[in-house]
């Protein structure tokens, strides 16, 4: 059973003061019988206390507020987590897609992971179903061949999308980077009647040259009534295994994003998101990710934003 250690600091830092932000987290790894979660630690800037709580599907998250003024905030958590390996990689179904509507009738949650998103491009979708020609597919071949088509279709390229890139563009240009494949794998799934999941989290292969390597990821679980819920990486085309951590699971990416929040005042803010995965044999993988976010008005400042800047600079 592999065990890894994970290091992960998202930082926020402000051109100008901010105060009164709102932040949640859902970086604590999920305890189900694929992980155990040996030690956990998280520490915020501010030292803020921390609501926790568990959502609607069934993940584990934090609720904290910085109310003083502030140009920097740092989440830092550092966990230890054993995960188990299959002797078998694949999973194997007989099961066809209509056989599951007297299961999912009894749960209306696995009804409402079935249905996809409306979308203007749900034309392409069909079509990339028609030519699978999965008709007479179980349910386990359905969902390798929709991983297999986007892993040998779609380009992985990093710094073209972001978290609001729909699955539309993505459809557009095919191309993107682990979240936007699980969004196509799950519009494909749950167009066919899969009840689908998606997944944040991170791949820890240990040099293997899978995509995605150390850095946070995102994938699919899929409903296969046989085994459960099963996880599928279409950036990879391999069935989760051993070497997958996860984090949080949902609908979409805004039911898993590991940070999002909000602030008071009219600044330039910018996020670096740091990812270190510790290995058994002592290999390191370390990814550093700078992401853009919207800038400030540059001739704009409240007025306890000025005040502040002016108390700061006559302590100096």
């Amino acid at each position: 059973m592999p065990v890894f250690k994970i290091h992960h600091i998202t930082r926020y830092q402000y051109d100008r003061p901010v105060k009164e932000s709102v932040s949640q987290v859902r970086i604590y790894p999920l305890e189900d019988p694929g992980q155990h979660l040996r030690q956990f630690d998280l520490h915020i800037s501010g030292d803020p206390e921390v609501a926790v709580f568990s959502d609607f599907y069934g993940n584990k998250v934090g609720d904290f507020s910085l109310l003083q003024p502030h140009q920097e905030l740092v989440i830092d958590s550092r966990f230890a987590i054993e995960t188990s390996v299959r002797a078998d990689a694949a999973f194997h179904s007989t099961m066809k897609v209509d056989q599951l509507q007297p299961l999912m009738e009894k749960d209306i949650n696995l009804l409402r992971l079935r249905e996809p998103e409306r979308i203007g491009e749900q034309w392409v979708i069909d079509s990339i179903l028609k030519d699978l020609k999965l008709q007479d597919k179980s349910i386990s071949e359905m969902v390798w061949a929709c991983s297999e088509f986007i892993y040998c279709n779609f380009r992985y390229e990093k710094g073209i999308t972001s978290v609001e890139t729909t699955v539309d563009e993505i459809l557009d240009h095919r191309s993107g980077v682990c979240q936007d494949f699980a969004h196509v794998c799950l519009q494909l799934l749950r167009t066919l009647g899969i009840p689908a999941r998606y997944v944040s989290g991170y791949i820890c292969p240990n040099k293997s040259g899978l995509r995605g390597e150390g850095a946070t990821h995102a994938w699919v679980e899929c409903w296969i009534p046989e085994h459960g819920w099963v996880g599928i990486d279409p950036t990879n085309n391999v069935w989760v295994n051993g070497y997958h951590v996860k984090l949080a699971t949902g609908r979409d990416f805004n039911d898993c994003s590991p940070v999002k929040g909000t602030f008071k005042g009219i600044a330039r803010q910018m996020l670096s998101v740091f990812v270190s995965v510790g290995y058994e044999d002592g290999h390191v993988f370390e990814d550093v990710n700078q992401v853009k976010m919207e800038a400030a008005s540059e001739d704009k400042l409240e007025p306890w934003q000025a005040d502040w800047i002016q108390a700061q600079q006559q302590q100096q």
